[in-house]
């Protein structure tokens, strides 16, 4: 078995017209493989922002309950070694997301038996540039690394986007080992992760009018939306834009998988960490705000050999991937991993996860069975831990004032017995967040434009979401700070 996992960063499943008949973007790539495949309609994910999501990737283990961005942990029982060791499954990555190269990022990519990183992205320091380079004028972010790399771009030409590059590498990859068996190649692209930078010719296809020169926009901040129905519009369509460059060569790769007739002996799967707020709800971006559906209902396709097709209403979740990998090249599952493999839905649909939970370190604790949604929120004043043994966060180490007030031992079962670093800190709740949890009906309001505050309704959410925690192993400090004693 070949084992192909492609994952685009921060893909809104509402641009994409599988999943939204009424999407004007250009994505006849993502169709072609939808309609190759399976599409599965009730996924989401779990651990958010984008380590935590890849830690879920790697262990199958919702981690957000235990710590925020972290490195891989010393007790983490990832898929790649797994692979690797059980069945001599050679695994290779190529990615452009810089995240892995930089602090709180340690241990992802030595999990594999290679690796190719592709330079260049977002706030990627890479380009050595003493004197600071020419930035102009904008209403958005606009950080120094950014434009140091563009400076050294042709900013037409998608070849010195690193996302082709990323492309073009696994292009490569299929034509030296396409004869070869038993690999799992993971491909990973930040976009259409902001900043939301592509060639012009991408951003015309929607007709964008923007007026560059007198304000370069291609970077929301992380906060309300306060800009004008236009800068809305044509952030839209620069998103737009940056998602059809990266479906234009995700169909390059297609067709070396027609070329080599990979389809016979290769399972694909592509997925995303999580969606992005492009103005919806008054928001831009991610992390502060309410858990939409359009942040964590995310879109999931397989190709497997047995040609399947169709669509499959199951509900399933990231922490589902890596038994799934685990399955298609027939190895076992080591001890602690919380999803389930898909396998069993690739012939026919049927039943998978009863509920799913979701979220972010030390702010709400979601849940989904599919019809509704909860959010339990932290109560005021109260504290969580976080669990390290790898103590990095997502710009350095850990101070050292906060290492010398931890505690040091081992406080999760998970840890396998290795000690650990045990830091206090405080919950909080997303911004504007109501007076009590918040439940949708997605059935009815799948906009989630009406919460509901009902104690009957609720009752059940609770323990259903308590009988989660039990099963996916929270810490016992998860258990108070929501009120769920």
């Amino acid at each position: 078995m070949k084992t192909l996992f492609i994952m685009l960063d921060s893909l809104n499943r509402h641009y994409l017209n599988t999943y939204n008949p009424d999407s004007w973007v250009q994505t006849p790539n993502i169709d072609r493989l939808a309609q190759r495949g399976l599409v599965f309609d009730n996924h989401y994910c779990g651990s958010m922002p984008c380590m935590p999501a890849r830690r879920e990737f790697y262990t199958g283990r919702l981690n957000f309950l235990e710590t925020p961005w972290s490195p891989i942990q010393p007790w983490d029982n990832c898929v790649q070694p797994e692979l690797w060791r059980q069945k001599q499954v050679y695994s290779h990555m190529i990615t452009d997301h810089y995240h892995y190269y930089h602090s709180g990022g340690e241990c992802y990519h030595t999990r594999f038996n290679s690796w190719e990183f592709q330079r260049g992205q977002e706030g990627d320091v890479w380009r050595p540039m003493i004197n600071d380079p020419k930035i102009p004028p904008s209403m958005g972010r606009n950080r120094r690394a950014y434009w140091a790399n563009r400076s050294f771009m042709d900013t037409d030409r998608d070849e010195d986007y690193s996302t082709p590059q990323c492309f073009m590498r696994a292009i490569d990859f299929l034509d030296r080992n396409h004869d070869a068996d038993n690999w799992h190649l993971h491909l990973e692209c930040f976009d259409p992760h902001e900043p939301f930078s592509c060639p012009s010719k991408y951003r015309d296809l929607y007709d964008d009018d923007w007026d560059w020169d007198a304000n370069h926009f291609d970077w929301p901040e992380y906060a309300p939306v306060d800009q004008d129905e236009a800068a809305v519009q044509h952030i839209r369509k620069c998103y737009a834009g940056t998602l059809t460059m990266a479906d234009v060569w995700l169909g390059k790769l297609l067709d070396k998988m027609d070329h080599y007739d990979l389809w016979k002996d290769t399972t694909l799967i592509l997925t995303t960490d999580h969606g992005h707020l492009l103005g919806e709800h008054g928001f831009w971006a991610k992390n502060y705000m309410f858990d939409y559906k359009e942040l964590v209902h995310i879109p999931l396709f397989v190709s497997a050999p047995e040609g399947d097709s169709g669509r499959r209403s199951a509900l399933t979740a990231s922490m589902d991937m890596m038994p799934t990998l685990m399955d298609l090249h027939d190895g076992d599952l080591p001890t602690g991993v919380h999803g389930r493999s898909l396998r069993h839905l690739f012939p026919g649909d049927g039943e998978h996860n009863d509920a799913v939970l979701y979220g972010y370190f030390g702010k709400d604790i979601n849940l989904t069975d599919g019809r509704y949604t909860y959010c339990r929120q932290a109560l005021p004043d109260s504290t969580l831990f976080n669990h390290l043994g790898n103590p990095c966060n997502f710009t350095d180490f850990e101070k050292r004032d906060v290492l010398k007030r931890a505690d040091l031992g081992v406080f999760l079962d998970s840890a396998d017995g290795i000690p650990h670093y045990r830091i206090e800190m405080p919950s909080h709740r997303h911004h504007n967040a109501p007076d009590f949890n918040p439940i949708y009906d997605i059935s009815v309001d799948p906009s989630q434009e009406n919460p509901i505050q009902d104690k009957a309704l609720e009752s059940p959410l609770a323990e259903k979401m308590k009988e989660l925690l039990d099963r996916f192993d929270a810490p016992e400090c998860q258990y108070p700070r929501v009120g769920l004693n």
